[in-house]
């Protein structure tokens, strides 16, 4: 009865602290507004984060959907405002200690939130997600030709690299240390119908780490030899060749950085298509057995996180400019990226998994003893035992780019997946330009002022007053 008793007090408090947070189906919300983006709709989108976001003090995802849903419909000053909010919500939950509900729990032996389900925790944003936010904000800079703007968020990317690389090393071993003592020896492919085989495919294990982008210094490299420095943008593209040695594009920048600059009336034109969106996280459910004090074996139905790649866009690999086919380069994955995240992040989840695991099989087994003729060895299913869903579902999927040399002037481009739509009239004008589009279903989003013609002021998407 006691394992009954603090089980239910435990859920109580945590119910009371978090609010709704367990009840939430970001998923469902998120498909809502992404449907809203695949019809052309971006008001209809930003208008349903709100509807979906009625409370004043607004959380971290908030500030990461509306900033990309305001920068696909060209409102790049309200993007910037959303996610400079994002920004400083990273920064200052990178100093900050856990609240006081947070402690209360964690004194009676772990953090509250995973002890109950992992969607009552604190969302702060996944690695991967807080260097793109960096590098999204960039490419507004970019887009209004604002090279030393971007030069700055590109500065904070890299800081921020660095910081998430000791933060892991350090929360890794701890999770290796914590999982030794507690005797949690199970992998991830240990789990009896989880599919491993996201995790283990061969994209995924490549990269380094889920939160490093060959892009991001790659367009550090771009930015810097932009505004002439050349010193710092060696080190940038080098930093992309380690990052994706397999990728010859990256190479061509570092050998062409000592080649002569473009005639005067050409100018250097970096094309960014970002298509699709960011995979949706689900839950599975996975029999997970536990042995007790008393050699009892209860199995306990928990859940784990699976990443849902998305299917709102088509591929393709190339583009249209003046009529002439030119190729696009994919470098960048957020489906790629998300799973090594959860690759690397599964023996913490298994570790708080198992927690309440042994928590459900321990109020199992008390019933079993008590009352031996209706002993069960499966835990009675449980509401709250669902993975967490959260991730920022608005970030573009899939990044794809193109380098050549155009006249200075007007011309035409267009992709191959809105056959039915003009192509879209550019203007060349500097001596190097970053030219940004967004492909969604049969979309296309163009932002920033090379595009003709330019956002009015009375642009119908409203964003942060």
């Amino acid at each position: 009865m006691g394992s009954r008793v603090f089980f239910s007090l435990l859920l109580c408090t945590a119910l009371q602290l978090s609010g709704c947070a367990a009840y939430r189906n970001y998923d469902l919300e998120l498909e809502q507004t992404t449907d809203q983006l695949k019809t052309g709709n971006p008001q209809g989108a930003l208008s349903l984060l709100e509807v979906h976001n009625p409370g004043e003090e607004k959380d971290l995802l908030y500030y990461f959907e509306k900033g990309a849903v305001l920068s696909a419909a060209g409102a790049l000053p309200q993007s910037q405002v959303a996610w400079r909010s994002a920004e400083q919500m990273v920064i200052q939950r990178q100093d900050t200690v856990e609240s006081t509900g947070t402690k209360l729990l964690s004194a009676m032996g772990d953090h509250w939130g995973s002890i109950i389900n992992d969607k009552l925790r604190r969302y702060d944003g996944y690695d991967y997600e807080k260097v793109m936010l960096t590098t999204q904000m960039a490419l507004n800079q970019l887009a209004v030709n604002d090279f030393d703007g971007a030069r700055a968020d590109i500065k904070k990317t890299h800081e921020r690299e660095a910081l998430i690389a000791r933060q892991r090393e350090q929360e890794y071993a701890r999770i290796e240390e914590d999982a030794k003592a507690r005797g949690v020896r199970v992998h991830y492919k240990d789990l009896q119908g989880y599919p491993v085989m996201t995790l283990d495919a061969p994209a995924v294990i490549a990269l380094k780490n889920g939160y490093q982008s060959a892009f991001s210094h790659y367009l550090a490299g771009f930015t810097y030899e932009a505004l002439g420095e050349r010193d710092l943008a060696a080190p940038g593209y080098r930093h992309a060749i380690e990052l994706r040695p397999d990728l010859p594009f990256f190479e061509q920048a570092l050998r062409d950085l000592d080649k002569p600059r473009a005639k005067a009336d050409e100018s250097d034109v970096l094309i960014i298509v970002q298509s699709g969106l960011a995979p949706a996280r689900s839950s599975v459910r996975v029999p997970y057995p536990v042995r007790l004090e008393d050699n009892q074996v209860i199995v306990a139905n928990v859940s784990f996180p699976v990443m849902v790649p998305d299917t709102s866009t088509s591929a393709f690999t190339q583009m249209s400019i003046d009529g002439r086919k030119q190729k696009l380069i994919p470098v960048n994955s957020i489906t790629d990226m998300s799973l090594r995240t959860l690759r690397d992040d599964m023996p913490g989840i298994i570790q708080r998994t198992a927690y309440r695991a042994y928590l459900a099989a321990s109020v199992q087994g008390t019933d079993n003893r008590r009352d031996p003729s209706k002993a069960s060895y499966v835990t009675h299913y449980d509401g709250f035992e669902h993975a967490d869903t959260r991730t920022w579902r608005t970030l573009p999927n899939l990044t794809l780019v193109a380098r050549l040399h155009l006249k200075k002037g007007n011309h035409l481009l267009s992709l191959p997946n809105a056959p039915g739509a003009a192509p879209l009239k550019i203007r060349i004008d500097q001596n190097h330009q970053v030219i940004g589009l967004r492909a969604l279903g049969d979309r296309i989003y163009v932002n920033g002022i090379a595009f003709q013609p330019a956002l009015s002021p009375e642009s119908p998407v409203s964003g942060l007053e």
